[in-house]
């Protein structure tokens, strides 16, 4: 059996791991279109603020894939899939398949602000764009970070890692806006500043100004900051052009089904490009289990996605947050507890439907989080306790 993948990332190589101890004969090829082995994304933060060697950002070392038998190829980007012949096309030459993954993963996100493509104006998404990023960084000390999510938070305390002055700006009315609610984001917008990171909130970019290289920032309404480089960190899209152009079902993602199969039977798909039954994950814990049930599928064992809990276990400025289910119920039959202790940057908070507990946030201590996140994740009962659940001292071994 012939297994090509598309993409040397997370899905990508666990997908091949996972193979590999399955089947140890099977033939796996795998293509890559940067010219690094796979490293997790979340050490480009480490890297960029210089508490991570280069040495250290790699997952697995050359020759784990020698040992494996796993053949990658880096800095071979697949330009073409022939469905018909189940074939791709790498630098002019077709290779068959048996069945094919595509894990593309995604790219960042650029909004069309006017004047992005000024020079000093950065995203992060591979190891070339930390090290871009870096190069810049040597002769120009001030930052401005745009988006006030996960990543935008990181870069920023990267950057300030590495002594620069960074400020960091939302068009949202608070940070983090998926993983927590206003009173959480509250809380963690004092820890960040008392970091010396100035956060501005509610801040529409209109214009990255200067004449070839950055000089500021304009918003809507008129406010200005100066600035001398400019990180995006808006968000990404998924990589859908190779899928899309060969006629694979595709939205905001490569549409699958329970099996992890596109439009397409031999074709599977997994992490940042797959969307299933109308949701887009692009979180770790999702592409790691598609990749793993992936590997199963084809080899016709019928293993079921049944979708991933959105649950995200954070260190956000050296800041503990946990973040699972429901931390924003809009409408329905909600409860919501909370317990704050703001001076000391500790929020907790737990969300309740029907007796059971739907979604939590956990910021600024470990105590308890890992039991919160799995009586979430298993919808469990907490009627009779959910006005003590919160305390410090509360026994989880009743749940």
């Amino acid at each position: 059996m012939r297994v090509i993948v598309v993409g040397n990332g997370l899905a990508g190589t666990i997908f091949s791991k996972t193979l590999r101890e399955l089947d140890p004969e099977a033939e796996i090829i795998v293509f890559g279109e940067e010219m690094y082995l796979y490293y997790p994304r979340p050490n480009l933060i480490g890297f960029l603020a210089g508490t991570l060697p280069y040495e250290r950002v790699f997952a697995f070392p050359a020759k784990w894939y020698e040992e494996q038998n796993i053949d990658v190829r880096l800095g071979k980007p697949v330009k073409r899939l022939y469905l018909d012949s189940q074939e791709i096309e790498c630098d002019g030459k077709r290779e068959k398949y048996d069945f094919l993954l595509l894990a593309a993963g995604s790219k960042a996100f650029v909004p069309p602000f006017q004047g992005a493509e000024k020079q000093g104006v950065f995203s992060l998404r591979t190891l070339d764009d930390a090290f871009t990023l870096l190069e810049w960084s040597k002769e120009h000390r001030k930052a401005t970070v745009i988006g006030g999510g996960l990543l935008g938070l990181e870069i920023a305390r990267a950057l300030k890692a590495r002594g620069m002055d960074v400020e960091g700006v939302e068009f949202f009315e608070r940070l983090l806006p998926r993983q927590l609610d206003p009173q959480g984001a509250s809380v963690l917008q004092e820890q960040i500043e008392a970091m010396g990171i100035k956060v501005f909130l509610g801040m529409a970019t209109e214009e990255i100004f200067g004449r070839d290289r950055v000089a500021g920032i304009r918003f809507k309404g008129g406010k200005e900051l100066e600035t001398k480089m400019v990180v995006v960190a808006a968000g990404v899209r998924a990589n859908l052009n190779l899928a899309s152009e060969a006629g694979i079902e595709t939205d905001k993602g490569v549409v699958v089904n329970d099996l992890l199969q596109s439009s397409h039977s031999s074709i599977y798909a997994a992490g940042d490009i797959v969307q299933h039954k109308g949701s887009f994950y692009g979180i770790i814990p999702a592409s790691f289990a598609q990749a793993q049930i992936a590997a199963h599928n084809v080899l016709g064992e019928e293993k079921k996605y049944e979708g991933t809990v959105p649950s995200n276990s954070l260190k956000v400025m050296g800041i503990d947050v946990m973040s699972v289910g429901i931390v924003n119920p809009e409408e329905g039959t909600y409860e919501e507890f909370r317990k704050e202790a703001k001076g000391e940057g500790i929020y907790r908070k737990l969300v309740v439907q029907d007796g059971r507990a739907v979604g939590a946030i956990w910021m600024g201590t470990k105590k308890n989080a890992s039991e919160i996140m799995r009586i979430v994740s298993q919808n469990s009962a907490v009627e009779k306790w959910k006005d003590s659940i919160l305390e410090e001292d509360f026994d989880f071994s009743v749940l």
